[in-house]
């Protein structure tokens, strides 16, 4: 519609002489979107993207939809006829579309108002046979096309596998990582991943790649290969994060938004090959070999070019690869870029420097810990308004807007991902005293659950309040998980009653439609598995914990929290006053291993550690 109509003299003409017209950025503003998109799909049985909403002036809407052509085409009434419509009605029925307008807030108002339902554990199993129910098993993902990554999903299934020993679990992840993998919603050249596929192959993706896509996507890589030990998938995180690094990175530690889909006004001109080109770069013999692994034919794969992919590729030489791809990236270096969207958004660098914390954890790489680090400072120091409260966005060396929940979500979540990468006491404070902040902004403390946006923060016609989990995992689900992660590293049996009041406020919608909520269930996975905490006690320096922590760290162990405290470490017991109680003797490291709030007899031998373990 942005060409077609917004850009257009003729029906800017008309808006200008009889409305006022607003355009939203839904990512600085997704309260507005959510809003609004509540109300089309309340009106229209729908919703979607671009959205389009005509209200009063006093914010009331009256009109909802998504897209509509210029003019009345494909059985659509078109943008200028429906302008024309509304400027007519007011005039001659302003009281009526009032009245509409009036009934629709009344409609939204009331749709919180049904009675809490109990979740109970089988809508865990409900969930996972769903999932398997729409499982592409020749392709990987979920459900027809267009194909979104979701890797929230993949997440849950990791630890269903875990918890209950069922294979089909593990090889949905797998085989949906190496369909997504091979397929050209990769980038082969450049690596990192496009939005979602258009088709079920994963082959023609939507080529603007997100930040937050990314951030999950090699979360989920880089999961799947502490669980497996798999190295392909290790290579891949490792590739999604150069990636970031090179492309996606400040001067200053933050991460930029997105890259467009389109350069030069064509989709994916940027990302696509002929073989002559391909041949003219890597010489013939190469050339050839290269184009026949990667399907880039005369005929094409897309629009008469070629999407470099490995769908149909039985062996794949990853050393031949790289060596051609290093070249094929630094031809392509040279065509114009897609352009850059170099906002810089608080909730999807949390989520970006959380995945950073989880890869440099598992693959022992320091150096993406520390640009974790890096990300987090800087929004605290460039992000944080004097009085403490947090904003949305960065940008031209501006800050603005008061942040929402899925800001202060992710960014404790990014808290907790650091406090078990670094055991520094910090990150567990900043996650605790953010919780504070939370339930003093955004807690709804008659009906459970957090509403979106602060009660500080300016009054749009409703308030919402949702878990359904979209293209990423919703505050909400965050939430239920960073409440449930605080409960057993602190012990504080508070936020364990907290977070069963938050899931419970939002069972009757899950139970309705449990995938709609897979990140909340994945908590609710975690919360009925037995707990492990593992605390580490030294007055030693850390490296006098390595042998410990490299136990814990070698297997995927996804509902293990670990806990180090000792004389430099005492920051921690305002946080978690019970560990007073643990010391260390003689100088040794001594490792409590407790389940179910109950601890073993302390541990310093490494080998009988290793056993318990095991």
């Amino acid at each position: 519609m942005e060409r077609e109509s917004f850009e257009d003299e003729e029906v800017a003409e008309l808006l200008n002489k009889y409305f006022v017209s607003i355009k939203v950025d839904r990512e600085e503003r997704p309260d507005i979107d959510s809003v609004y998109m509540s109300v089309c799909q309340a009106m229209t049985g729908h919703g979607g993207w671009p959205l389009t909403i005509l209200m009063t002036p006093d914010r009331k809407p009256f009109f909802a939809g998504t897209y509509f052509p210029k003019k009345d085409r494909y059985g659509l009434l078109g943008f200028m006829s429906i302008l024309n419509n509304v400027q007519k009605a007011w005039v001659e029925k302003k009281e009526v579309l009032e009245n509409a307008s009036n009934q629709i807030i009344d409609a939204v108002h009331g749709e919180d108002s049904s009675e809490h339902k109990s979740l109970k554990d089988e809508i865990i199993h409900s969930a996972y046979q769903q999932l398997e129910r729409s499982f592409d098993s020749e392709y990987g993902g979920f459900g027809r096309e267009p194909k979104f990554p979701t890797p929230h999903n993949l997440l849950f299934l990791l630890r269903y596998w875990y918890a209950t020993g069922e294979e089909k679990a593990l090889h949905m992840v797998e085989k949906t990582l190496d369909g997504m993998y091979r397929g050209g919603i990769y980038d082969h050249i450049g690596f990192g991943f496009c939005r979602y596929s258009t088709d079920r192959y994963w082959l023609v993706p939507h080529f603007e790649k997100m930040l937050y896509d990314n951030a999950l996507l090699s979360m989920a890589y880089v999961e799947t290969y502490h669980a497996t030990k798999n190295d392909r998938y290790a290579q891949v995180a490792k590739d999604i994060y150069t990636y970031i690094l090179r492309d996606m990175t400040s001067d200053f530690g933050a991460f930029y938004s997105a890259e467009d889909a389109d350069s030069e006004g064509i989709e994916g001109l940027f990302y696509v090959w002929d073989p002559k080109e391909v041949i003219s770069i890597l010489g013939k013999e190469d050339g050839k070999l290269f184009c026949d692994m990667f399907d880039i034919t005369s005929s094409g794969n897309f629009e008469g070019r070629n999407i470099p992919n490995l769908i149909n590729t039985k062996e794949i030489d990853i050393n031949f690869i790289e060596k051609c791809r290093i070249k094929l990236f630094n031809a392509r270096e040279k065509r114009i870029h897609p352009f850059k969207d170099d906002k810089v958004l608080t909730s999807w660098n949390a989520l970006m420097a959380a995945s950073f914390a989880i890869g440099g954890r598992i693959l022992k790489d320091e150096s993406l810990i520390n640009t974790a680090k890096k990300a987090i400072s800087f929004i605290k120091d460039n992000l944080v308004r004097e009085d403490g409260r947090l904003l949305v966005r960065f940008r031209d060396g501006e800050a603005n807007i008061l942040a929402f929940l899925d800001d202060y979500a992710y960014l404790q979540w990014a808290f907790i991902e650091l406090y078990q990468s670094t055991y520094e006491p910090e990150y567990l404070k900043d996650a605790v005293d953010i919780n504070n902040e939370i339930n003093r902004l955004f807690l709804d403390t008659d009906r459970g659950g957090f509403f979106l946006y602060g009660h500080d923060a300016e009054k749009l016609i409703s308030r919402p309040k949702d878990a359904y989990d979209g293209a990423m995992p919703s505050a909400n689900s965050v939430m239920a998980m960073n409440i449930l992660r605080l409960s057993r590293i602190t012990g504080d049996t508070q936020l364990i009653e907290h977070y069963e009041t938050h899931v419970q406020s939002f069972a009757r919608q899950m139970s309705a439609s449990p995938l709609g909520y897979v990140y909340m269930l994945t908590s609710f996975l975690a919360y009925n598995q037995p707990s492990q905490e593992v605390i580490l006690v030294t007055d030693k320096t850390k490296d006098s914990l390595l042998p410990f922590i490299d136990v814990l760290q070698d297997k995927f162990r996804p509902f293990t929290n670990i806990v180090v405290y000792g004389d430099k470490y005492k920051q921690i017991e305002s946080m978690i006053p019970y560990i007073v109680d643990y010391t260390a003797s003689d100088g040794e490291v001594q490792a409590y291993v407790c389940e179910n709030f109950a601890c073993k007899k302390p541990i310093s031998d490494i080998n009988e550690f290793n056993c318990l373990m095991s």
